[in-house]
């Protein structure tokens, strides 16, 4: 069983890291916006490296003891975590080690190398480089600094999402979030929900890896899950956390799972139109408002665009496919 959280540790996670982060906009969309209800964006894409994994970084490091922070730091990510930690270790001048599968994304290696990361390439899918990555962190007597799926800490610093959303925007309602291990998601209900109990809380996987919603569905944990077939959601590919499956059950109104084509065209929507830049998986959240709205619900909804570290030769590539839905 993992070690779980509340609503008061996401408020201790929010004041520790709010001078340390930036207080992300919550922009109202162009074009999604009815006379029914209102949709905004929580731009976690103009975060401090880009994505919401800032805050779980910050809300484990200054909780360090001196000698451990001494010690280094290292972490096994497809992308976003080890730019956080990366970013996070070069602000705090200690040593970090980011060990990536083969495949990772290019853009992505290049912005770890230059918060200054020692990149380390092991295992062709993140659970092998997981297990390869683990072995050799602890060998090393690093710091290990997990990306939210099974650590308290680190959830609670991402629950500072949904926390800043009911703090600052009481009238939404609904928050949609994009999901991969559960983490993120896991910590918006509960950061949200400590302010806002009443919070509608809808949760959206690629059907390329839908492995929290199947977990869930089957009440079996997939903590390995795997990739089926080509996708711009691969940095959400991967099983659920022990930690999100222990407490997800009761947080989560809503599922809704959106297939490839979908998420394509909220790039192209979210790039052409609203002119917000974005990853493919941050775009499931925008795909899942565009294609079910009435599943969503809400009268003043924010949708969680997660991170904006997108590759730029496959955003090119996104861009180019032809899209009858928008008007460009």
């Amino acid at each position: 069983m993992a070690c779980h959280f509340t609503g008061e540790d996401v408020r201790a996670a929010y004041e520790r890291i709010k001078d340390h982060v930036r207080r992300t906009p919550l922009d109202d969309s162009l074009y999604l916006g009815t006379e029914e209800c209102r949709y905004r964006f929580k731009l976690e894409s103009q975060q401090l490296g880009r994505s919401f994994k800032i805050r779980g970084v910050l809300n484990v490091l200054l909780q360090l003891a001196p000698a451990q922070l001494e010690r280094g730091v290292g972490t096994v990510s497809t992308g976003n975590h080890a730019i956080a930690l990366a970013y996070a270790a070069k602000q705090l001048g200690i040593e970090c080690v980011v060990i990536v599968p083969v495949g990772t994304s290019r853009t992505k290696l290049d912005r770890m190398r230059l918060y200054g990361a020692r990149i380390m390439t092991m295992g062709g899918s993140y659970d092998e480089a997981l297990v390869l990555g683990r072995n050799y962190i602890d060998c090393n007597e690093l710091v290990y600094v997990d990306p939210g799926k099974n650590d308290p800490v680190s959830c609670a610093g991402h629950g500072t999402v949904g926390y800043e959303i009911a703090l600052l925007h009481p009238s939404v309602d609904t928050i949609v979030v994009p999901v991969g291990g559960g983490g993120l998601i896991t910590g918006v209900a509960v950061g949200a929900r400590a302010l806002r109990p009443d919070m509608r809380i809808v949760g959206v996987q690629p059907s390329a890896c839908p492995s929290v919603y199947q977990s869930l569905n089957d009440q079996f944990c997939y903590t390995t899950y795997p990739l089926t077939g080509e996708t711009v959601c691969d940095s959400v590919a991967g099983g659920i956390g022990i930690l999100a499956y222990e407490m997800l059950p009761g947080l989560v109104d809503e599922w809704i799972v959106v297939d490839e084509p979908e998420v394509r065209s909220a790039v192209r929507f979210m790039v052409m139109e609203e002119r917000i830049l974005l990853e493919g998986a941050s775009a499931m959240a925008v795909a899942a408002v565009r294609e079910y709205p009435e599943r969503v619900g809400g009268s003043s909804v924010a949708i969680v665009v997660s991170g904006g570290n997108a590759d730029g030769k496959r955003l090119a590539s996104v861009l180019n496919e032809a899209d009858d839905s928008l008007d460009i």
